[in-house]
């Protein structure tokens, strides 16, 4: 992958220097610039998956060979983008940048087949592992596979050599957490006894199970039929030639989302319940520790008593003054345009008020990242124009 500034800093730095600079309260422009794996996250519904996109295009039009990668399983991206659908494998977005932009969204069960035929020691093997009825069910319908195969397609696009930035769009909060901890739930089923009985290599699989074993084993095959518990078992026999390929990716994926070069944005609204679950999602990333990089607050009302040119620690007792005042402005020509214009300035001050008191343990939470406010606009963000207006407030 094309060596970026934040690849560079991290070779001419020790860990611990690196960490620091990594925790630094850049703006997201400089984010930008510098990763090479850029995470979105947040509550359904913030417009987390606009903001990836126009994250990208921006990243595009700096230059830089930037693919968006969406597990939600929503066609709004496509949409946006102008482009009749997305696949698993990354498809150019047209557009006059200087750098280029490219678009896909997971398949759980394509990515699955292509990391067991990768890892397989040879077709046989492989084809042997895909036929298998116990496979063809878990590639597509096992809770956390789609998680594991989002972990396995950014390794995989970080790999590639046609980008130098992937931005990910990630499930709602509490699924986006499943996908952080993909990599160690893969690890922990592959060291766990269960599976060595299973895969143990010159032992029969009844012999290997202790007597308590064999009788549940029988009891469920009464429940599920025998044949289901001899795919299974066939199954993990077969996959047990690969385990090692799986382990290793897992690894990787690991390290690359706590490296320097990964940075992590928090999307959220300023509703008081996508607050409150960015707040939850904001402890847990911490618990891991893993910092915020940046804080987007989609949809803000405007607010006419905090002046954009007053510092943070000011907007607060100035808003309050200036409250005040559009009050007694209302008071004052009340029955006239400009009693009403007074009013309406008012009301958007007081939402506006409301707004920033939901926020206030949330960027406390995050600090010192950036806190990314982005108005409501006037129009939805259904294509290209669209989202390069939402880059310019993201990065402006």
């Amino acid at each position: 992958m094309t060596e970026t500034k934040a690849t560079k800093k991290t070779s001419n730095t020790s860990k611990g220097e690196a960490t620091e600079a990594a925790a630094l309260p850049v703006g997201l422009s400089e984010v930008l610039d510098t990763v090479e794996v850029l995470v979105c996250t947040g509550a359904g519904g913030v417009g987390k998956t606009t903001t990836s996109a126009a994250l990208a295009i921006e990243a595009a039009k700096r230059g830089r060979r930037a693919a968006v990668v969406t597990i939600d399983p929503a066609k709004r991206l496509a949409d946006a983008l102008g482009l009749d659908g997305l696949t698993n494998e990354p498809a150019k977005v047209p557009g006059k940048w200087p750098g280029e932009m490219w678009a896909l969204m997971l398949d759980t069960k394509t990515t699955f087949d292509d990391l067991i035929t990768r890892n397989a020691n040879d077709e046989t093997h492989a084809q042997e592992i895909l036929d298998n009825p116990f496979y063809r069910n878990i590639s597509s319908a096992l809770s956390g596979t789609q998680e594991f195969m989002a972990m396995e397609k950014l390794h995989e696009l970080t790999s590639d050599d046609r980008f130098d930035l992937i931005v990910v769009d990630t499930p709602p909060s509490r699924s986006a957490l499943d996908f952080l901890e993909a990599p160690g739930a893969l690890t922990r089923f592959l060291d766990h006894r269960l599976y060595r009985v299973i895969t143990s290599p010159g032992r029969g699989f009844a012999k290997a199970l202790s007597t308590a074993a064999q009788t549940f084993l029988r009891t469920v095959s009464k429940v599920v039929g025998g044949e289901v518990i001899n795919d299974v078992v066939a199954f993990f026999q077969a996959f047990d030639g690969i385990e090692h390929g799986f382990r290793e990716r897992a690894d990787a994926v690991v390290a690359r989302l706590s490296s320097p070069d990964t940075a992590f944005v928090l999307v959220a609204s300023p509703k008081k319940e996508t607050v409150t679950e960015a707040q939850w999602f904001a402890e847990r990333l911490a618990e891991a520790d893993i910092g915020v990089r940046a804080l987007v607050v989609n949809r803000m009302h405007p607010n006419p008593a905090r002046p954009a040119s007053s510092s943070a620690d000011n907007q607060s007792d100035e808003a309050g003054a200036m409250a005040e005042r559009l009050k007694a402005g209302a008071a004052e020509h009340a029955g006239s345009a400009l009693g009403d214009y007074y009013r309406a300035a008012a009301d958007l001050a007081m939402i506006g008020e409301r707004e920033e008191s939901h926020l206030a343990a949330l960027t406390k939470t995050v600090a010192p990242a950036p806190v990314v406010r982005v108005p409501m606009l006037s129009t939805d963000v259904h294509d290209l124009a669209g989202l390069k207006a939402l880059a310019a407030h993201l990065v402006g």
